[in-house]
């Protein structure tokens, strides 16, 4: 079966873009979250980085840091701090539980010395005015947890009078629970009596970071990981940690740096990606309609392109086939400038080139044909004219060798050199009619007056005028004109024996000359018969006698007008012949001298 080339651009353009379409999806689906997150967390290191500088110059000033840290989280959507060495926020000046250790000889080092401890790690923000009742100044309280260096971990707060126990779960579990073995510090006991508590006084603002459990629960676990000082982080250099609660993945950066004392904190930085993943599930989603959508406008697309590129390519071959067809009337419209374009404009050339040979040849074939039958009319004609002339001729011998008009020989004789006259100018006449037909004549051109070769050719011609007693009317003016002046008194002397000829006698002959802007036109008008309209034209062809009306005169050898005919065509100069009121009028123009 036959693809039109519509089908097949249709289904080449319909896949193609199909493909690209499912490289879109497949890539975004597959790498648009991983470059998300790669673009994301890249713009929070590097804000991190203007973090820290701003950090060291302000590190002093709490307020000044927490607006660092509340602008942070406006820009980045990222959560951002500051820890000590053992993981505890630096600026939590808001949130902490002042305790009066007792005198203890168990623990010299401790024994009587003045601790704060961050609440955040054992109360969550919202449960402050819950637990604050409790937390009242001259409160004994037991610290159950542990020693690092000189650094109290506290993992359990009891306070003795109202019985309640607060909790920090990650170093719980670490020192009491399954982690026990991972713990590097020393179990500690202390005892000893609130003198003081700060709590925040409202829940949102500077205190943003308390009310963010993740982020509470994270710094807590940073905490517990250095304490057991886990082999696969060692936060001696920025470390970048994956993990994900309640279905949400987050980033966790964590770059080490050096305050003002010398001593090792960590700028911590939460990072939540679940826009990340709300944009890709959105994608998916919105992928769906998408691509619906899409594939129905590829497919229309695809079509219209595919007739829009096919159509030039169509209307080339339709017109092909027609020049195959030798039908040459059709050309493509070019409407680009492409190969296309291009390609109809040349097969236009080609077709302009193929329809002129065709034409010329034809031509050539019309004319071969006219010149075989010119040939046949031209032997017919000259076997005619022959004929009659030798007949004659014969006649005359034949009566002279019997001797049957003996007293007559003279006008025999008279007769046969008449009859070889005209045989002498019929032979002289095709002479110089294959020589003007030959194509190799060139006519040299003169300069003279007209006029006075008109009358040097009437006054030539009136023996015979007066024969008939015809009447010659001119009308002449003096003007020069180009031309070969010894063919264009034969034209003239054919003419005017033609005129002298047909017009019956005492009638009247008109030569005129009309001046026009470049021309001279001549006019031979006769009165007498007309000539059929359907003989005007053949008038001017070699041995025409279809006129019976014009056949009349016998003189001439039929030749004049075909050699008239071919002087002027060799002149280039209009002429013609055409029937007056009551008579014929043969004209030709010549150009002026200037």
């Amino acid at each position: 079966m036959k693809k039109g080339i519509v089908l097949k651009l249709f289904l080449l353009t319909t896949a193609l873009c199909t493909l690209i379409l499912a490289i879109i999806f497949i890539g975004q689906t597959l790498f648009f979250k991983q470059y998300y997150e790669n673009r994301k967390v890249n713009d929070v290191k590097a804000s991190i980085q203007t973090f820290e500088n701003e950090y060291k110059k302000n590190e002093s000033d709490t307020p000044a840091i927490r607006k660092m840290e509340e602008n942070f989280y406006l820009h980045h959507t990222s959560w951002i701090t500051t820890l000590d060495s053992s993981g505890n926020i630096k600026n939590a000046k808001d949130f902490f539980l002042e305790i009066q250790l007792d005198s203890s000889s168990q623990n010299n080092e401790f024994s009587g010395r003045l601790i704060q401890i961050p609440l955040y790690s054992f109360i969550a923000l919202e449960d402050v005015e819950r637990v604050a009742f409790f937390l009242e100044q001259g409160n004994r309280i037991i610290i159950d947890g542990a020693q690092q260096g000189n650094t109290i971990l506290p993992a359990i707060l009891t306070i003795e009078k109202e019985n309640v126990v607060l909790e920090n779960r990650q170093i719980s579990e670490l020192f009491y629970g399954k982690q026990t073995s991972r713990a590097s510090g020393s179990p500690l006991y202390l005892t000893g009596h609130i003198t003081n508590v700060q709590l925040p006084e409202q829940m949102v603002g500077a205190n943003f970071i308390y009310a963010n459990h993740v982020l509470i629960d994270r710094i807590k676990q940073f905490q517990v990981d250095l304490i057991t000082n886990d082999s696969s982080h060692h936060f001696d250099s920025t470390e970048i940690m994956d993990f994900k609660e309640n279905g949400v993945s987050y980033k966790i950066i964590v770059k080490p740096i050096k305050d003002s004392k010398g001593e090792i904190n960590y700028i911590f930085t939460l990072t939540s990606l679940q826009p990340v993943d709300e944009a890709v599930q959105m994608i998916k989603d919105y992928y769906v309609y998408l691509i619906i959508f899409v594939f129905l406008l590829i497919v229309l697309v695809s079509l219209y392109y595919s007739k829009k590129i096919a159509q030039p390519l169509l209307q080339i071959n339709k017109t092909t086939e027609k020049i195959a067809d030798l039908d040459f009337s059709e050309m493509i419209p070019v409407t680009t400038n492409d190969e296309i374009g291009h390609l109809s404009k040349n097969i236009n050339i080609l077709s302009k080139t193929l329809h002129s040979y065709i034409v010329e040849l034809q031509q050539d074939i019309e004319k071969e044909k006219q010149l075989e039958n010119t040939r046949k009319e031209f032997i017919s004609g000259v076997s005619h004219e022959l004929k009659t002339p030798l007949s004659i001729m014969k006649s005359c011998i034949s009566i002279l060798e019997d001797g049957v008009a003996s007293n007559k020989k003279e006008y025999y004789f008279q007769a046969m050199a008449k009859e070889i006259d005209r045989m002498d100018r019929l032979i002289i006449d095709m002479l110089e009619l294959a020589k003007f037909e030959s194509g190799t004549y060139r006519m040299d051109m003169d300069i003279f007056y007209m006029d006075e070769i008109i009358e040097y050719i009437i006054d030539q011609l009136s023996v015979d005028i007066s024969k008939k007693q015809l009447h010659v009317h001119q009308s002449l003016s003096t003007i020069q004109v180009v031309a070969n002046q010894p063919r264009i008194e034969q034209v003239l002397t054919n003419f005017i024996s033609n005129a002298i000829r047909y017009t019956p006698e005492k009638k009247d002959i008109f030569v005129s000359m009309v001046v026009e802007e470049e021309h001279v036109k001549i006019c031979i008008e006769n009165k007498g018969a007309h000539i059929a309209p359907d003989h005007l034209v053949r008038i001017w062809d070699r041995f025409y006698r279809g006129d019976i009306s014009r056949q009349q005169a016998k003189e001439g050898t039929g030749l004049g007008l075909a050699i008239s005919k071919n002087i002027l065509e060799l002149h280039g100069v209009p002429y013609g012949v055409t029937n007056t009121k009551d008579g014929v009028l043969f004209y030709f123009s010549l150009k002026k001298s200037v």
